[in-house]
């Protein structure tokens, strides 16, 4: 402890913490924590290598994962805005692999296809 006028500094890069045992106890908690099996990434790793290779299969990706979450909407009572409803489909653990995989399906489109995918946005 450095004393000046009034105050007392306490440097905490040269001091041991007190309660080590609770801190080691707490690190140990977490990586356990962080160590779960994830059940769900078989399944992400197989969406995420789906090739689209077929046209029909391409809009049919694109007819079914919406491009916007259709569960956010605004509730307007005479004409002002009471309450938001957020999207929930971040909610939804497979979200990002679904979402890439209805862009891979329209760049297929798009690329391949020379097709144009206006009406899919």
């Amino acid at each position: 402890m450095h004393k000046t006028t009034d105050l007392s500094i306490i440097l905490p890069a040269f001091i041991q913490p007190e309660n080590l045992n609770q801190t080691v106890k707490a690190a140990k908690q977490n990586s356990f924590a962080q160590s779960r099996y994830d059940f769900l990434q078989p399944l992400r790793q197989k969406l995420d290598e789906l090739e689209i290779q077929n046209r029909k299969l391409a809009h049919f990706i694109a007819k079914l994962i919406p491009a916007q979450c259709p569960f956010e909407r605004d509730i307007v009572l005479f004409g002002r805005i009471i309450a938001h409803i957020p999207p929930m489909c971040k909610l939804n653990p497979l979200y990002e692999q679904f979402v890439g995989l209805r862009f891979r399906a329209l760049c297929y489109l798009v690329d391949q296809c020379g097709e144009d995918i206006q009406s899919y946005c």
